[in-house]
Parts: structure tokens; sequence; C-alpha cells
């Protein structure tokens, strides 16, 4: 696959886009998450018919990493906007060390040729688990269902984990409010390890695409670098 482009987004470290950084970003995660959502938004959308085809993670604060088809527009009012080409010369073999920040969620259906609802991997290990015993449990089920969905994953996606260098950091169930009552609820794992390479074409095509669910949102955005 071939056309895409990394971009780097920074707010500017002029005093007056500072002074209004904590307005552009809130503190509290969750109203964070959505402003960074309609701040990458901001640099992405170039027209009103435009459908969201990119992928962003907040690197640092006030800095995104946006991965998409076109570069990010440069907005010289809030953001300096870098952006290069991504075209990842992999061969199967390598060995990538990665990032990812995902939304993993497993089907469950509830009768055969019945679609399955998506569920968190982690609230899905710990069902079924008397209430009193989830906390001494949830540790061990964010290790052992997050590897095993990331392992699912490498399978379509054309990589292989080293699971003895897997780490496993976080599980923040995030709400962002969507207008009255309703929120967009999803957990966040945070990954760090190193693959292999299986098929290259496939692991570039899912890194293209994203990993999981809850994209729009700074999710799905696999970050590799040679181990």
């Amino acid at each position: 696959m071939t056309g895409m482009f990394l971009s780097r987004a920074r707010l500017r470290p002029d005093s007056s886009v500072q002074a209004i950084a904590p307005l552009l970003l809130p503190e509290d995660g969750h109203a964070r998450l959505g402003a960074a959502h309609r701040l990458v938004w901001s640099l992405m959308s170039d027209g009103p018919g435009r459908t969201r085809d990119f992928l962003w993670r907040e690197e640092q604060p006030g800095a995104f990493l946006i991965l998409a088809p076109r570069p990010a527009q440069a907005d010289g009012a809030l953001f300096d906007v870098e952006s290069k080409p991504w075209a990842p010369g992999l061969r199967r073999g390598d060995r990538l060390g990665f990032l990812l920040r995902a939304n993993p969620t497993v089907a469950r259906s509830p009768a055969p040729g019945v679609r399955g609802k998506r569920h968190d991997v982690v609230m899905d290990a710990l069902h079924g688990m008397p209430r009193e015993e989830r906390a001494g449990a949830r540790r061990a089920a964010i290790v052992t269902a997050g590897a095993e969905w990331l392992a699912r994953q490498g399978t379509r996606a054309g990589f292989a984990l080293e699971t003895d260098l897997l780490r496993i950091d976080g599980y923040d169930t995030v709400r962002i409010p969507r207008g009255g009552s309703v929120c967009a609820e999803f957990g966040v794992l945070a990954f760090e390890g190193v693959l292999t390479v299986t098929e290259p074409a496939a692991l570039v095509a899912a890194v293209t695409c994203g990993l999981g669910r809850a994209r729009a949102f700074g999710c799905g955005l696999m970050l590799l670098r040679r181990a």
C-alpha cells in the first residue's frame, strides 16, 4: 500500500497558544480525549464531505502523530505540522519494536447464527466472576486477555509476538460525553514489545487500517521501529 503520510502536529510554543492550551486540551482524561479528537479533525477535515481516513494518537501533551493517505493540513495559528511519506520497507523475519494504544474487544454470540455483541476483553475475562474477587483478578485478566487478543491480531496482520518481551500497562475505561447523558465508553490498553514480521504486506495493511476499535478516539495506531 502506497501514498501514506505520517504527520506530527504540535501545539505552538507561543505564549498566546500556551495560554489557551488548558482549554484546548483539558486535564480531565475523558474530556481531553474528546477535545483531542476534535483538534485532530481540524487538521484533517479538508471539506464537508470528508470521512475519517486517518489514525492518530497523542504522543506527548499537545503533540499528535497522524497516519493518513494525505499530509495533515498546516495550521499556523495553533499547530506546527511536519509530514513525511510513510512507506516502511519490511521483509519477512524483520524484528520490530512497537507501541500500541488499543481498544481490544471480543465478539460473543448469544446463539448460533446470531451476530455477536462486542465486549471489552478484560471485562469479558472477568465476566461471571464474583464481584468481590474481580479486583484481585484484574491484573491477571489484563495481561492474559490483552496478550491473547494481540496474538490473534498478529495471526491476520502478518506478525508474531515475542511474548517474553511484551509489556501491557494500564487499563483505562474511557467515557466521552456525546451530548445529554449519552457517553461513548470503551476500555484502553497500552502495549509495548517486539514483533517478528511474517507477512510484510499484511502488516502494512493492518497498521494502515488500525488495530482494534475506537480508532476515532486515538486508539489503534501501531508505531513501529527497528528492534
